[in-house]
């Protein structure tokens, strides 16, 4: 508790200096004006928040210790009709805790398991849900939710609070665990507890159709008949040897294919389909590769394994030579794993210190190479793990932590060639599914954990490999675990971003309309400024009201768009005839204004009065032909509130390109973009920047399209014909469905065209 306040009084101590930044670099005076309003309240509110706070901390832990600990209850279901914005702000603020709670569990996974353990010894042997446990980061997090939910702070004004929250007290609780731990443990609670993952359970296998049953048997046959003929007293071991599987494997006259199973097809032509002929290709052109210039580039940038032997080199060195090489590059990699992981393995400094182990313990120094056999495979691999380095669809993070992963595969691809022939071999799907969550949701600050899991693979990999693909498998299982919960928060988070864009497009809708109305009313009129920004700020508001609550046929719209054509006709000079029928209209138009601003509010009695009173002077002013009088007039009127609350969609509609104007191509484009699909994803480029996002709504009346991130959060909204002119100018552009495709996959083949190019098979093609 003390230290949690001393914590909670630094966020308190930084906020004067946060807000009085953020004012220096607001974009008007409004929001300027908005934070130092705020610096004030928050000095007001702050006694309030820390009573509630530190209330609700010592509450769980009261509850904890009487064994009253509850689940937290359910967010209650909003009126998505009537609280559509509302309810999407609240969501904001809920994944503000998310965010913040999900850092804390990722970086903290070993001392919260350890204090759950321990938590639970004292709670009778039960089990505290993380969400419960009252040190837990979502019971630490929550209670400042709910301590803000009283007070008066705008959204902007919040993320701050939280941002300082997130920074002075979650990020403190490493050393709060420690110190708890520490005091379970010197109290004689579970002192050797020790942090384990279950790694080691046996999944079952996926099940498959009789027909994908049949080609992989097929398959594996081909792939295992050499060794079959060859009568191999090791064929019958459930898991070969390094040495022994890997001569099983490639034989003694072959490369990566082998002759008698598949043999090489065109070389000229496109990869083949069958996978161990493009095994056998590959190494064809691997082998022309080498012949032609052995220091030239492969994929990547980098050179063959062939190129760092010694050239006068005349004997081979062993499989289990070059097994025992790996073997000792894994281990002295996982001595710093943790540093080593934050920056990319290169494939060059990979094959270099191959070669320095393999020399440092030959015996026969300066005299021995890689064979042709084992550096097309070491050569695969390599580009394999060039590719990844290179992808544009994985965030660099990812890139970073699966290139850690070259020195254990190589050892897979060295043992079993399968890796690049079978679809279901576990070591593939493993590297498969890794990049495909990459590039699904690993998106900036990694917000969901998804790095931290990859980082726990990797280091299960490299700490427990030895030769069993039993390990893969059950890493693939805990991942592909942990994926699908990721995913299933990010089509909630989707779902609800959708649900509020649908409110807010609805809002759009109206306020559109009603921009309309007064635009017409005041065509060809030049009324004095107090009425023109009364109907365009104020009035165009009640519109939108009446038009939600009332709908288009109703009387109250109806009249309402009447009193603002009278409004707007009351603002110019009239003859006689026009001045008698003002003189009676006037009572019941100020009456129906007097109405609307009620509807409005934020209104008080007397600034409706002193409105009306102007108004009235502005129409007898403009009358008497007096404009310098009705001038004068300027009533200190608010923004307009619903275009505040839309933002910066309000003003979609004015600034997109009527479609019209736009070129043949773009109104081709527009045709296009009405019939596709939701779940697209396109590119877009700002300056610099390149952003993959998706399509995940568009509509009808508005013709705007909503745009999310990996994450499912809201990132754009896009009119219809600014995305077909952005498209037009290159700034836009739909990502082709085959860079959905399987890493590996996506690898073989771009790997086989470059080496036909390089081979000097196929002119320069668009890669």
């Amino acid at each position: 508790m003390n230290r949690l306040a001393e914590q909670l009084i630094e966020v308190f101590a930084k906020v004067d200096d946060e807000l009085f930044e953020c004012a220096e670099k607001a974009e008007n005076n409004q929001v300027q004006t908005l934070f130092f309003d705020n610096m004030r309240e928050i000095r007001k509110q702050r006694p309030l928040i820390e009573r509630s706070y530190h209330q609700q901390i010592a509450q769980s832990f009261s509850d904890f210790l009487d064994g009253k600990l509850k689940p937290a209850p359910a967010n209650s279901t909003l009126d998505a009709e009537h609280m559509a914005l509302v309810q999407n702000e609240d969501y904001e603020e809920s994944l503000q805790v998310i965010n913040m709670v999900s850092r804390v569990k990722a970086r903290c996974a070993q001392p919260l398991f350890a204090l759950e353990q321990r938590l639970a010894l004292l709670n009778n042997g039960q089990k505290l849900g993380e969400d419960i446990n009252p040190f837990g980061p979502q019971m630490i997090a929550q209670p400042f939710r709910d301590a803000l939910a009283p007070c008066p702070f705008p959204l902007r004004i919040k993320v701050i609070l939280y941002t300082l929250f997130d920074t002075h007290v979650m990020q403190s609780l490493d050393s709060i665990y420690a110190a708890l731990n520490q005091r379970l443990i010197d109290a004689g609670v579970l002192p050797n507890l020790k942090y384990t993952a279950q790694r080691n359970k046996q999944p079952e296998r996926p099940k498959t159709t009789a027909a994908e049953q049949t080609a992989e048997q097929q398959t594996e046959t081909a792939a295992h008949s050499n060794a079959q003929r060859t009568g191999n007293a090791n064929n019958g071991a459930a898991q070969p040897s390094g040495q022994a599987h890997f001569a099983e494997q490639t034989g003694h006259g072959g490369n990566l294919g082998n002759s008698e199973n598949s043999g090489i097809t065109d070389l000229n032509g496109p990869p083949p389909n069958d996978p161990l002929e493009l095994l056998g290709n590959l190494a064809a052109l691997l082998g022309e590769h080498r012949q032609r210039d052995v220091d030239a580039p492969l994929l990547g940038g980098t050179r063959s394994i062939a190129s760092f032997t010694p050239r006068e080199a005349t004997s081979t060195y062993s499989a289990s030579a070059l097994l025992d090489a790996l073997n000792r590059m894994q281990q002295q990699s996982a001595s710093d794993l943790s540093q080593r992981l934050h920056s990319p393995q290169q494939v060059e400094g990979l094959k270099a210190d191959l070669q320095q182990q393999l020399e440092a313990h030959s015996e026969l120094p300066g005299q021995q190479k890689v064979s042709d056999q084992e550096a097309d495979v070491i050569d695969l691999v390599g580009m394999l793990f060039d590719f990844i380095l290179d992808d544009d669809n994985l965030p660099d993070s990812c890139k970073t932590t699966l290139s850690h992963l070259h020195t254990p595969y190589l050892k897979v691809a060295l043992q079993d060639k399968a890796l690049f022939t079978q679809h279901h071999h576990p070591a593939r799907r493993l590297l498969n599914s890794m990049a495909q969550a990459g590039v699904l949701y690993g998106g900036e600050g990694d917000e969901r954990g998804l790095l931290a899991k990859m980082h726990w693979v990797v280091e299960g990999v490299i700490h427990d490999f030895s030769g069993d693909l039993q390990l893969f498998e059950s890493l693939l299982d805990e991942f592909n675990e942990f994926v699908t919960t990721l995913r299933h928060k990010v089509e909630l988070r989707e779902r609800r971003a959708v649900e509020a864009a649908k409110g807010r497009d609805k809002l759009l809708g109206a306020r559109q309309h009603a921009v309309e109305v007064i635009a017409n009313c005041l065509n060809n009129r030049q009324p004095p400024a107090i009425i023109r920004n009364f109907l365009e700020l104020t009035w165009a508001d009640v519109l939108v009201f009446v038009l939600l609550r009332n709908g288009e046929r109703s009387p109250e719209w109806q009249r309402d768009c009447e009193v603002a054509e009278q409004l707007a006709w009351s603002g110019t000079v009239l003859d006689e005839a026009g001045r008698e029928r003002l003189q009676k209209l006037r009572v019941p138009l100020l009456e129906d204004m007097r109405k609307g601003l009620e509807l409005l509010g934020g209104y008080h009695e007397d600034g409706i009065r002193r409105l009306l009173q102007d108004m009235v002077a502005c129409q007898y002013a403009v009358q008497a032909k007096q404009p310098q009088v009705a001038a004068k007039l300027k009533p200190n009127l608010p923004e307009s509130q619903l275009a505040a609350m839309l933002g910066e969609d309000a003003a979609l509609a004015t600034l997109a390109p009527r479609e019209a104007t736009l070129s043949a191509r773009a109104q081709a484009l527009v045709k296009e973009l009405g019939h596709i699909e939701f779940g697209t994803w396109f590119e877009f480029v700002t300056g610099e920047q390149v952003r993959m996002l998706k399509l995940s709504w568009f509509s009808p009346t508005t013709r705007n399209y909503m745009f999310v991130d990996q994450s499912g959060q809201r990132v754009a909204i896009k009119p219809l014909t600014q995305l077909a002119s952005e498209m037009e100018q290159g700034l836009a552009r739909i990502v082709m469905p085959e860079r959905g495709a399987p890493l590996v996959d996506r690898a073989l083949t771009a790997i086989y065209r470059v080496l036909q190019r390089f081979t000097g098979r196929t002119a320069e093609t668009q890669e």
